[in-house]
């Protein structure tokens, strides 16, 4: 391990994730396919990780590091430069998981970062297969990711397709049963499940999902949430979602 007393971190290269927080940075060393190039951290913070070797590390103050993060994000004194995890094929992950019975989650023009972050985490705990979004219309990982993600960016597999109705043709043809969740919907989550192994599909929070991808699921479902409340956020309702296909009889 290589540290450089004295220098200022410098700007991350184009297109290179930058992560931050201890539960984000643990996870992506602790991550075989994760290539780490640059560490910078405190003293105190990263004497509490266990870096990996042959990684240039500066040794950084606080206030240095706060730079490097957007607005006031809290980087727990820790801070790496990362490559972007190998892209991942559709037909491996449905593939790997042909013979078990957990869940997908397919997002359609789901961009805000901290969504994603959010779902993937609930995908983690729920034990998910994977994510599934469209290419151009997600956002890419990032540090925002990665921070509420706590960790599960590193674990969870996450697909980025071209297409996603052709990708949701191939998702049937595995033996997936596609629920699209929607407020316009007549019939709840639970009364369209089935025994059918499920992918949970999820629009953008206000436009929801396009009427194309509408069209590709098996079955249109809402949660039966009060009335007093018009909607939920799009990571609270994958959560609900992932629970309610996990835990039925």
């Amino acid at each position: 391990m290589a540290a450089r007393k004295g220098h200022r971190p410098s700007k991350a290269p184009a297109g290179r994730p930058r992560f931050w927080g201890k539960h984000a940075v643990a996870a992506a060393f602790a991550n075989p396919e994760r290539v780490v190039r640059k560490i910078m951290g405190t003293r105190e913070a990263l004497a509490g990780l266990d870096l990996p070797a042959n990684v240039p590390v500066t040794f950084a103050e606080a206030p240095d590091l706060a730079r490097l993060v957007p607005g006031d994000a809290p980087h727990q004194g820790v801070v790496i430069e990362v490559d972007p995890l190998e892209d991942m094929w559709l037909a491996d992950l449905l593939e790997h998981g042909k013979d078990d019975n957990r869940p997908l989650v397919i997002l359609d023009g789901v961009t805000d970062p901290h969504n994603v972050g959010a779902i993937m985490r609930s995908a983690a705990a729920f034990d998910a297969l994977g994510i599934v979004t469209p290419d151009r219309n997600a956002p890419p990982e990032s540090g925002t990711i990665a921070r509420a993600a706590s960790g599960a960016l590193e674990t969870v597999p996450w697909v980025r397709v071209v297409n996603l109705a052709r990708a949701l043709e191939e998702i049937a043809e595995a033996g997936f049963w596609r629920i699209g969740l929607t407020g316009h919907a007549t019939q709840t989550l639970g009364q369209a499940m089935g025994t059918q192994r499920i992918a949970i599909v999820l629009g953008a929070e206000g436009e929801g999902m396009r009427q194309n991808t509408e069209q590709h699921c098996d079955e249109l479902a809402k949660l039966p949430i009060s009335d007093k409340v018009e909607s939920l956020n799009v990571s609270n309702a994958a959560a609900i979602a992932l629970y309610a296909v996990t835990t039925r009889t």
